[in-house]
């Protein structure tokens, strides 16, 4: 799921943070500033010890765990952990331990729909009123493509404070309340759309995770299988993502994992637990970094998608304040020093994902951290882009 906040530079995935407005503020807009003019110049096989980034992300940018791996044509070249993963026990983070991947699941998502494209199932600049007659208010002027690249001007429900509200006292009602709070795509769409579009469909950018709450329910519809039914059927089992899961309403996290916690003034608030209901489609997954890579690596690798399809879902548009940074299809295109890179960020309460590589599918990047202190925005940002910056472009000259 994602919400943003203007000050962080991530694309901020965030149940928990005000509106989605601008996916960009986040991570793009870390990603922006260095940007290469003349497109990707990725040096080849990068590898380096990554331990030191890691471990600074949690020493010093406030985190209590971090996870991350990356890959080089097929091959783990580093994989590390740092942190804490329970702060009651002291047990040390682990490198293969899972944890929610929030709008991450959005590249899921969107890859099955693009199959369905791909078997003329789908017509991407159809009407989503075709599908689902009478669901989505103006759906007759809103297209696939719109839902899947956040053109459609649907308000995303997080809008609404009372599903979601990134204050102290918003984090200590999710914390007591919210979480166990058990939505249907259905209520979720009801709420974004009872608020006005941001503007008429195709006129703008927006992030909003209403949009993949209705993509889901059109592959429910089309499939005849509900779109985790359709996400394992197509991507996870095949691929053997075993450590990946979709969770309907259990709010536990399978296997080894970090918690994941709210900073209070009297203390951590453990907010591992939840219901995954608030997430749907737009959010709702569990996954381990080598399994993201993988995915990743036969996503943009051509094993998922046909050439044509894969086009599609690169096909951008520009997000608007921020050049040199556009959203295609469930991924996005960021621009670092060494060149241009793809995939999507991820932020829940309690967990906060990146997975990125290049866009022949030889190399990426997952990362899972918990961004537990916020009280140094500026410094936390420029550890997470010397990791990034050295994990894919073999320096770390970003972190100063």
């Amino acid at each position: 799921m994602t919400t943003t906040h203007p000050s962080r530079h991530r694309i901020s995935v965030r149940i928990g943070a005000r509106i989605a407005a601008a996916l960009a503020t986040a991570t793009l807009a870390a990603l922006a500033p260095s940007a290469t003019a003349a497109g990707p110049v990725v040096p080849p096989q990068v590898s380096a010890d990554l331990q030191p980034e890691l471990n600074a992300m949690v020493e010093q940018g406030g985190s209590t765990a971090a996870l991350a791996e990356v890959r080089d044509h097929g091959r783990v070249t580093w994989r590390g952990a740092a942190g804490t993963a329970d702060l009651d026990t002291g047990r040390p983070a682990r490198a293969d331990g899972r944890f929610r991947i929030a709008s991450v699941t959005k590249s899921f998502v969107s890859t099955v729909t693009l199959q369905l494209v791909g078997e003329g199932r789908i017509g991407l600049d159809d009407p989503i009123e075709r599908y689902l007659p009478g669901t989505v208010p103006n759906g007759d002027h809103i297209t696939v493509r719109q839902l899947l690249n956040h053109t459609s001007g649907l308000h995303d429900y997080l809008g609404d404070p009372r599903v979601r509200s990134n204050t102290e006292a918003g984090n200590r009602e999710f914390l007591a309340t919210g979480r166990w709070i058990e939505y249907t795509p259905q209520r979720l769409l009801a709420i974004g759309t009872a608020m006005p579009p941001y503007f008429p469909p195709g006129q703008d950018w927006h992030y909003s995770n209403t949009n993949y709450v209705v993509v889901g329910m059109l592959i429910e519809k089309v499939t005849g299988h509900s779109w985790r039914e359709a996400v394992e059927d197509r991507i996870i089992r095949p691929l053997g993502l075993r450590h990946t899961s979709l969770p309907t309403t259990s709010t536990a996290i399978p296997g080894p994992h970090a918690h994941g916690y709210f900073k209070f003034p009297d203390g951590p608030g453990d907010v591992t637990r939840l219901s995954p209901t608030i997430a749907d489609a737009a959010g709702a997954g569990i996954s381990t970094t080598d399994d993201l890579d993988r995915f990743h690596a036969a996503l943009f690798g051509g094993t998922l998608l046909a050439p044509a399809q894969l086009a599609e879902m690169t096909t951008t548009v520009r997000i608007p304040g921020l050049p040199g940074a556009e959203y295609g299809l469930g991924t996005a295109r960021y621009d670092l020093s060494c060149g241009r890179f793809w995939g999507h960020t991820g932020e829940i309460p309690g967990y906060s994902t990146a997975v990125f590589g290049t866009r022949d599918g030889s190399r990426q990047v997952a990362l899972s951290y918990d961004e537990y202190d916020k009280s140094d925005s500026d410094k936390s940002d420029r550890l997470y882009r010397a990791f990034l910056e050295k994990a894919l472009c073999g320096t770390s000259a970003a972190s100063g």
